[in-house]
């Protein structure tokens, strides 16, 4: 009688982590990547300007043939506006904006935050008690009641917006600055003579960046919302500079019989918003496990 030989399968062999993680960071930065080719590129390739009114082209759907032989491929607006220039428009807007509040904002609250953490004391408590007061008023109605006062342009929006958003990053920094200061690298650091300075910089600085840079991110995806919200307001950028939440007010009058005016250019803005909070999120599950391995 033979005996059976019972062969165990081999176990399948696991994907690599790595290209994993790559993956998931592609898939929200190459939606990002479009929207950047897009707002410097885009304004070279679209043949109409974003403020050309054309009436005879008035409210065009998605498709039309202009009256000059061109094509609106994304419709145009109630006086003949054509969309995908707008859309562009509001691309390179929310993207300037965006990126001067998130590095206006984030350098005064970081460096803040970073003095606060680390001197303690009275000026602890006197930069954490101002934050305190800010986050007392909800950030929108701060920034409405501040952007009011100013007027509406892309420079003013930019102020008004790394008003509002600096206190976030004062208390993450100053947070980071807390737990950093007790580790035995900045002891030695201050045994050996270091100034407040140089250990602010080159231990606590280096140490806080991640925290930091996740903030940002999420911050960024806030700021363009919040600018959008003003211009719907009225209260963002001129109408010589259309964006996204300007030309969504615009439309709004003409959802039954011309949807795409406010439908197109609010998908534009939730793709990315939801792309930048995607790339977040991965940003900062990749910092927790290179933490987690050190």
């Amino acid at each position: 009688m033979t005996s059976a030989v019972i062969v165990e399968p081999e176990p399948a062999l696991e994907a690599s982590p790595a290209p994993r993680r790559r993956r998931s960071l592609l898939v929200p930065s190459i939606p990002l990547a479009i929207y950047v080719l897009a707002a410097v590129i885009g304004p070279v390739l679209v043949p109409y300007n974003a403020v050309t009114t054309r009436i005879p082209d008035r409210l065009k759907p998605p498709g039309s043939v202009l009256s000059d032989g061109g094509r609106a491929l994304l419709g145009t607006d109630q006086v003949g506006r054509d969309l995908v220039a707008q859309v562009i428009s509001g691309a390179r807007v929310s993207m300037l904006v965006g990126a001067v509040t998130v590095v206006a904002a984030g350098i005064a609250g970081s460096a803040l935050g970073l003095i606060a953490g680390y001197v303690g004391g009275w000026i602890d408590s006197v930069i954490m008690r101002v934050a305190d007061v800010q986050l007392a008023f909800p950030s929108i109605l701060l920034a409405i009641l501040i952007a009011a006062v100013l007027g509406p342009s892309v420079a003013n929006v930019i102020i008004t917006l790394a008003i509002t958003r600096w206190v976030m990053f004062a208390r993450v920094a100053r947070a980071s600055a807390l737990s950093l200061r007790e580790r035995d690298y900045v002891d030695a650091a201050r045994v050996l003579g270091a100034s407040r300075w140089q250990i602010l910089r080159r231990d606590i600085l280096p140490g806080a960046l991640g925290p930091l840079l996740v903030l940002a991110t999420v911050q960024f995806g806030l700021v363009i919302v919040a600018e959008a919200s003003l211009s719907f307001l009225g209260l963002g950028t001129p109408e010589s500079m259309p964006s996204w939440g300007l030309t969504i007010a615009d439309g709004r009058d003409y959802l039954d019989t011309a949807w795409w005016i406010s439908t197109i250019p609010g998908i534009a803005l939730a793709v990315l918003v939801l792309c930048v909070a995607i790339l977040g999120d991965r940003i900062r599950d990749h910092l927790d496990r290179a933490r987690g391995s050190e």
